[in-house]
This record gives C-alpha cells, sequence and structure tokens, in this order.
C-alpha cells in the first residue's frame, strides 16, 4: 500500500497549531511569577540600641524589596504606621496596648529585642544600687518636705512602664510620691541629668549607658521585677496591610528572625551596628548591648499582665487583655521558624 505524505503547508499548519498553547503558557508563567511576588515593605523602627538591627533587615530580606526608616520615637513609628507612611513598626509592647485601648486596628507579628532598660539616679542621691528600701525613705522625705520628688523617662516608651511597674512593686506611688516628668526624645536624658532637671531618669539603651559613662548620673536598678519583666520590643503591622500584602508581611517577618539570630549569635556585630547606627563609641555601644536580648517570640500571658497593669496604673482607659491576645498573629512566626506557636511564646 502506497504512503501518503503530507503536504509542507499542512506541517507547517500543524507546527503552528502545536506552538500556539505552548507560547501561551510562556506568556502565561512570568504573568503568574509577577502576581505572586510580595508588594514592597516599609518598616519603621526608633533610634535606640534595641532597634538598630533592624537597619540590617533590608540586606537579609528575599522575595521582597524591605525598606527601613529610623524615627526618634516609639510614638513617632506608631503614628506613621497609623497614618500608612509605613507597612510595618517596631514598636513596645506599651505602644501595642495603647493603641488598642484607642480603637486603632493593629496586629502584633513578632517579636524584636527585649530588656535596655536602666534606673538611674543623681550622683548626689544617698541611695545604694538596687535600695529601693533606701530610695522610697528618700522619696518620702522629699514628700514630707515640700519637694518634689521629680522622676522622668519618655512617656510611652517600654522604659516608662517598666518604672511605673517597678516603683509600684515596691510601694512608691507614681501618681502621689513623685513628680512625673516627660522628657520625649531619650537623647535629652543626659543633660536633663546634667542640669539637675529630675533625681531620677529610666533611660533607654544606649542612652542609659552614655550617662553612666559621661558620670551624668549613677547606676540604680534594671527595672524588670514587675509584670512587664524584660519585654520590650514589638512588630506590628495594620490588618488591611496583611490583606493585601501577606507574602511582604511573611518575608520581612523572616529578616527579623535572620537577623535576630545573627545578633544572638555574633555579640561583636550587634556592638558595630548599634556604633554605626547611633554614632556613639564602642564602649557605650557594648554596655548596651550587654543588656539586651534579641528574641523574636511573643510572649502573650505577660503581654497580657502588661495590659492589666497598664490599667492599674490609668495608663489606659480600659482593659484591653482581651485585645492584646486577639491580636497576636502568630501565623507569619510558625510559617517562617517551623514551629508552632506554643514555642513562640504563646
Amino acid at each position: 500500500m502506497q504512503s501518503v505524505r503530507p503536504s509542507l503547508a499542512v506541517l507547517k499548519r500543524a507546527a503552528r497549531a502545536l506552538a500556539a498553547p505552548i507560547m501561551a503558557a510562556a506568556i502565561l508563567v512570568p504573568a503568574a511569577g509577577r502576581a505572586a511576588e510580595a508588594e514592597p515593605v516599609k518598616l519603621g523602627y526608633a533610634k535606640c540600641a534595641h532597634c538598630t538591627p533592624l537597619s540590617l533587615t533590608p540586606q537579609y530580606a528575599t522575595g521582597v524589596k524591605l525598606s527601613t526608616i529610623s524615627f526618634n520615637t516609639g510614638n513617632d513609628v506608631l503614628t506613621a504606621l497609623l497614618s500608612k507612611s509605613i507597612d510595618v513598626a517596631q514598636v513596645t509592647y506599651l505602644h501595642y496596648a495603647t493603641a488598642l485601648d484607642k480603637g486603632f486596628k493593629v496586629v502584633a507579628i513578632s517579636g524584636q529585642i527585649n530588656g535596655g532598660s536602666q534606673i538611674v539616679v543623681a550622683d548626689s542621691l544617698p541611695v545604694q544600687p538596687g535600695d529601693w528600701d533606701g530610695l522610697k525613705k528618700l522619696v518620702m522625705q522629699y514628700k514630707k518636705d515640700g519637694k518634689p520628688f521629680r522622676v522622668a523617662a519618655s512617656r510611652g516608651n517600654a522604659q516608662d512602664i517598666h518604672m511605673r511597674g517597678a516603683f509600684l512593686t515596691h510601694g512608691i506611688d507614681i501618681n502621689k510620691d513623685v513628680q512625673f516628668v516627660n522628657i520625649p526624645n531619650p537623647s535629652d536624658h543626659v543633660q536633663a541629668l546634667r542640669r539637675g532637671e529630675v533625681e531620677l531618669i529610666t533611660s533607654v539603651e544606649p542612652f542609659a549607658t552614655q550617662i553612666r559613662e559621661v558620670k551624668a548620673a549613677k547606676f540604680f536598678a534594671f527595672p524588670y521585677d514587675q509584670a512587664a519583666g524584660k519585654l520590650t520590643n514589638l512588630m506590628v503591622t495594620r490588618p488591611d496591610v496583611i490583606e493585601s500584602n501577606p507574602q511582604g508581611v511573611l518575608e520581612t517577618v523572616r529578616a527579623i528572625v535572620k537577623v535576630d539570630e545573627l545578633m544572638a549569635s555574633n555579640k561583636p556585630l550587634f556592638i558595630d551596628t548599634v556604633h554605626k547606627v547611633t554614632g556613639l563609641d564602642k564602649t557605650i555601644a557594648t554596655g548596651a548591648v550587654n543588656n539586651l536580648e534579641p528574641d523574636y517570640k511573643m510572649y502573650r500571658s505577660s503581654a497580657v499582665a502588661i495590659a492589666k497593669m497598664m490599667h492599674d496604673l490609668k495608663y489606659v482607659n480600659s482593659d484591653v487583655s482581651g485585645a492584646v491576645q486577639k491580636n497576636l498573629d502568630y501565623s507569619f512566626l510558625e510559617k517562617v521558624t517551623g514551629k508552632p506557636k506554643s514555642q513562640l511564646g504563646y
């Protein structure tokens, strides 16, 4: 039987028919890839030793274009987040509870670094380090003499709540026994002490160590014996950011975890990062790092205790402990670390 060969024209038509779906698929693949890419993320952080490692997150971010912006205080960072100038913010557990109390929609997605608080007192005060009974006696003497015993912090930061909680623990009423002075920018703490404007300041690293190094005041205590413990920094975002850019949030958390692990394992790098970002010398940076603990976990029970303490101290108008728990989103940490939330502070 004689075979029938297809004509050249038929072969060309068949080739075109086969090629069409392949070309269409090739066109669709990049489009799908683009759709899967994360939108850029802007991360804001405050100018403190805790926060400086966040300046490294862009170089350790994968799958997202991450940029960082530094602000003077945590309050400024929170304002930027709420005004949608940034997408992810480094704040404190205090800011988190305060924002929820005011009805703002914020979601916590990871921890960052804890510790970093020091109580320092004027050199002239006759109190020894850790002598809370002696401090209380002095405060009451000031009160009896009709003189204000002035204590300062940057209202709204972790050091403020650490101080208030520690005073409460040791029987000093910050609303009745002392006069609170708000110094918003921690870099101004040293001059307030030098000018004799306050008797005591609870400051944040590296400024607390700087105060001691330049002999503007002497060490009194680490204010960690209260409900907040050492809890300090928390990374938060808005629900609309999670909804519109979940991959970007995930990759941001991944970068935060990477940098935290790096800081924990490489102390010289941590010291160098604080030195470079703040401009303070390495002696001060070293002292600051000794009072800091990189930790990306979110501690639910302690966060609730902070919220309750803030209500007891009349720092917030309502008990937001329920909202504090509800808005801790562990899903990103779980995906990044491969651990269940029970191992991440829940």
